[in-house]
């Protein structure tokens, strides 16, 4: 578990404020800043899995009769910086 110390002030201030407590959607600040978390993880996970599902339409609209085998060892070297 990791402890977060987070200052804001001003107009973001004001924001959380209207998000937490009784006229809000969240009952503490916790919960607010751990919902903003998870939903930019999902996020990311999903930009992710999007990159990775175009690449995988790509490689397998590309006909087979370009395929060419390889090695592990050729994999490796292509995939080295």
């Amino acid at each position: 578990m990791t402890t977060l110390t987070v200052r804001v002030s001003g107009v973001l201030s004001d924001f959380v404020a209207q998000n937490v407590g009784n006229s809000g959607t969240y009952e503490n600040v916790s919960e607010y800043i751990r919902d903003l978390i998870r939903r930019d993880k999902a996020q990311a996970d999903e930009i992710a899995f999007q990159k990775l599902k175009a690449e995988l339409t790509h490689a397998f609209a590309t006909p087979e009769a370009s395929y060419k085998p390889l090695s592990a060892d050729d994999v490796i070297a292509r995939n080295r910086p």
